[in-house]
């Protein structure tokens, strides 16, 4: 149980929920705290607005019309009074509406001159709206006269009166422009959105956290199955299967896990190799060395010839065992990853004929020769230990199966933009159908007739080669010899 609460797809849909939870929460906040302030703010400003508009239109012939588009729009009750407090025009947002609707109507009044600069006829038929809605107006008149700038504000919990003065026509004449806004109105309004919010909100939760299930389901399911890809592969079972296409990210997962699961294969068929062409190999020098130490311990210890000769059987078969670990430690570290140094540059020339001189004297005393025709000046970038081994195989590879010809020819040269090194014996060569094997580890026509060490010394240096962003090859013709090529490039 504990596991599944813990699980991606229910912590997703839990994500979810309190992400729709959170949403709907601060919306309650903004409606029930701040929504009323706000927009009594909001209707102050447009009040404002409203009157600036009336008071920069003041000359406008048609200023009744201003007046009643914007009380209309504002839903706002507009007085225009003059010095002794008059009521000269007024305005609600009734009015205006009315107007709107009766366009031939108001046409016809105004050829009529019935909405002349708040004529006479005006007062008489719009002032049915007095200024008891004000009680305190003498005092709000005051408070005008003595402001500074012409301006007074006052706001109520129902209310909001904004007054200034209003100077109409060519004398300058000076009239009070009060526009009153109703703010309490908008309490049932509040009251109706909340009940909507209510439902709204019930509704809403219901289905988000549907959908978040759904969500959730359609996102963990691709988790899902690179989890089960996963055991798979821990299980070495490539059942599983995983469909790209839902996000980048998990298909970068996908292919690291396919990356993986190739490594673990490889890893997995070279132990096995390992065991199956090894085992045979070690034991072989093992039980050896054991039979000729059990030898000298039963039969030839008192005979100091046979017992030296069972001591240096014993002395070769060590060597060679050691030789044969050592070439698997090496071949093993060069497998693992990031562990090669920073590249350098190597003197392929100098390196090539040191190594052929470093095989000439013990060479020699086999009546062998090794000859050179080595370009000078070559450099490479690469390791310069690593390709010391790689020379070092392929010439002892030469020594050893060149056969009676005694000769081995050696070569440096620049070719197509990369330096190739050519080696060439003059053995009984190998089999065409051998070549195309003879750098696969374990596996060698000589290693499987015991010519050979552990069957990995082409294979290093094959993978020395690589390292080195290069390619290595074999020409062979029986009876004539073998030439190992290697091709590296040459630094821009």
């Amino acid at each position: 149980m504990k596991s599944k609460i813990k699980s991606f797809r229910i912590k997703l849909w839990l994500y979810f929920v309190l992400f729709t939870a959170l949403i709907f929460s601060v919306l309650w906040i903004l409606q029930t705290i701040f929504f009323q302030s706000f927009y009594s703010d909001m209707l102050k400003a447009k009040t404002r607005e409203a009157a600036e508009k009336i008071v920069a239109n003041q000359d406008n012939e048609n200023i009744a019309e201003i007046i009643d588009e914007l009380s209309l729009t504002n839903s706002a009750l507009v007085y225009v009074t003059d010095n002794d407090n008059n009521v000269v025009y007024c305005s609600n947002q009734f009015k205006g509406m009315n107007g709107k609707m009766h366009r031939k109507q108001q046409e016809k009044r105004t050829e009529d001159n019935t909405y002349e600069r708040f004529s006479e006829n005006s007062r008489e038929n719009d002032i049915h709206i007095d200024m008891r809605i004000i009680d305190d107006f003498s005092t709000l008149r005051n408070e005008l006269d003595s402001s500074g700038d012409g301006v007074y504000e006052n706001s109520t919990d129902d209310r909001y009166i904004y007054m200034t003065y209003f100077y109409y026509g060519d004398n300058g004449e000076k009239y009070v422009l009060t526009i009153i806004t109703m703010i309490q109105a908008m309490g049932s309004a509040v009251d109706i959105i909340r009940i909507q919010l209510l439902w709204g909100t019930a509704i809403s939760l219901v289905t988000g956290f549907v959908l978040a299930w759904f969500i959730a389901k359609k996102f963990s399911a691709p988790v899902a199955a690179l989890t089960e890809k996963a055991e798979n592969i821990a299980r070495d079972d490539p059942s599983a299967s995983y469909v790209k296409g839902f996000c980048s990210e998990l298909d970068e997962l996908n292919d690291v896990l396919d990356e993986a699961s190739k490594k673990l294969k490889e890893t997995s068929d070279y132990q096995k190799e390992l065991l199956a062409n090894v085992s045979h190999d070690l034991r072989t020098p093992l039980t050896m060395i054991k039979g000729y130490a059990e030898m000298i311990r039963d039969i030839s210890r008192n005979d100091e010839q046979q017992c030296g000769e069972d001591v240096g059987v014993i002395v070769r078969e060590a060597d060679r065992l050691t030789a044969m670990v050592n070439e698997i430690l090496e071949y093993s570290e060069m497998q693992s990853e990031g562990k090669e140094p920073k590249p350098e540059r190597v003197e392929l020339s100098v390196l090539l004929s040191r190594v052929c001189r470093n095989f000439e004297l013990p060479y020699s005393r086999e009546n062998g020769t090794i000859e050179t025709d080595i370009e000078q000046d070559i450099v490479v970038m690469g390791n310069m230990s690593r390709l010391e081994r790689a020379i070092y195989n392929l010439l002892d590879n030469a020594v050893k199966h060149n056969g009676n010809s005694k000769l081995i020819n050696v070569s440096l040269a620049r070719r197509d933009g990369n330096a190739e090194i050519r080696i060439t014996d003059h053995g009984k060569g190998i089999p065409e159908e051998e070549l195309k094997n003879i750098w696969d580890r374990y596996y060698t026509y000589r290693q499987r007739n015991k010519e050979g060490v552990s069957g990995l010394g082409l294979a290093i240096v094959r993978q020395i080669v690589k390292m080195h962003s290069g390619s290595c090859r074999a020409e062979s013709e029986t009876g004539k010899g073998s030439t190992f090529i290697i091709t590296l490039p040459l630094p821009e």
